[in-house]
């Protein structure tokens, strides 16, 4: 748990700084993927999908 808390820290800001920089490419995708997939084996990983779940059940619930 210890490593992957790292690689996320480590992984997101290398991926915050490819944004800003607005350097995109196959390197700032694997950066993402990588992000992503260690942000998903934290405990963080519970949060994000309530989060994910309750903003689509706001905007399902929106009348247009």
């Amino acid at each position: 748990m210890a490593v992957s808390v790292s690689l996320v820290a480590l992984f997101g800001l290398v991926l915050f700084f490819l944004l800003r920089g607005k350097s995109l490419g196959y390197g700032a995708a694997f950066v993402a993927v990588m992000f992503g997939f260690f942000l998903a084996s934290t405990g963080a990983a519970g949060p994000i999908n309530a989060l994910s779940a309750d903003v689509i059940d706001s905007v399902r619930s929106i009348d247009f």
